[in-house]
């Protein structure tokens, strides 16, 4: 996958890089869960409610309970969770999308309220892309192919204008993931909050964050 810019990087655990340095998941930290905030009309209420049901829901999971979704179809269930975890990835510093409860997140969200059918249309939609392409479901698509497929996608400047519907279905999944993953207990060690405890000191913003917000 290239970036606007036409730098490209593919590690062998397949994070990617963007133009400053940054990796994927850097970016989703300083960039998705801002625009999550502001696209998804997710209330303080609402996520303490979903963050409550997601811890419940994963540690039935560590006690061997098999969730069950509330909204999402079989199909549905597994195309979000390989979706998911294309954009948040497991890496060394910590779990995937999957891991952090995202899809239970979604499902908490959906089946809750009417607005957030539109996930349905955009999984129909990767779906139906690669069926054109490859003759197969998403979830049945090589890592490879589900990857092609997002990368005509994911760049919003290069995109053709036949694929500006899969351009803003994935705009939103990618913000919707942002928004469960970080607001996780996962997510919450991954960007390192601590709370409101006391700092002996204080270096200031990382060079690579404000690099990324263009200041200095």
């Amino acid at each position: 996958m290239k970036n606007g810019k036409g730098n490209r990087e593919l590690t062998a655990d397949g994070e990617r890089l963007t133009v400053d340095g940054l990796t994927r998941r850097e970016a989703i930290t300083l960039g998705a869960t801002a625009a999550a905030a502001a696209m998804l009309p997710i209330t303080p209420a609402e996520a303490e409610n979903a963050a409550v049901y997601v811890e419940a829901a994963l540690q039935g999971a560590a006690q061997g309970a098999v969730y069950k979704p509330k909204w999402f179809q079989p199909d549905e269930w597994a195309e979000i969770k390989v979706m998911v975890d294309l954009i948040i990835p497991r890496d060394a510093k910590s779990g995937s999308a999957t891991d952090a409860g995202v899809p239970q997140y979604m499902d908490f969200f959906c089946s809750a309220y009417p607005s957030y059918a539109w996930v349905r249309e955009a999984l129909r939609w990767f779906d139906g892309a690669a069926y054109n392409s490859y003759g197969k479901s998403f979830v049945k698509c090589t890592d490879a192919e589900r990857r092609a497929l997002l990368d005509q996608v994911a760049w919003p400047a290069k995109a053709a204008p036949g694929v500006r519907d899969g351009v803003n279905h994935f705009n939103r999944l990618r913000d919707f993931t942002a928004s469960g993953f970080f607001s996780s207990r996962m997510g919450v060690r991954d960007i390192g909050y601590i709370g409101n405890v006391a700092r002996p000191t204080w270096n200031g913003c990382p060079p690579a964050a404000l690099r990324h917000l263009g200041v200095d």
